[in-house]
């Protein structure tokens, strides 16, 4: 399930970027920030979902 949601964002990542470029071309600037911005935060969300776990603590301890 997660690796289906990643990819989703990914491809959301992808669209906004696209649309961003579409929005500077036409001379909308302010919102093709705020969709590179938007796309910059995901792919940020993204580097840290695929980060590993990490070492967990014996129980014990």
């Amino acid at each position: 399930m997660a690796d289906t949601v990643m990819s989703l964002v990914v491809l959301a990542i992808a669209a906004l970027l696209l649309g961003a470029t579409a929005l500077w071309r036409r001379g909308d600037r302010r919102k093709a920030l705020l969709m590179a911005l938007a796309a910059l935060v995901m792919a940020g969300n993204v580097a840290i979902w695929s980060l590993p776990a990490g070492p967990v603590a014996p129980a014990g301890k």
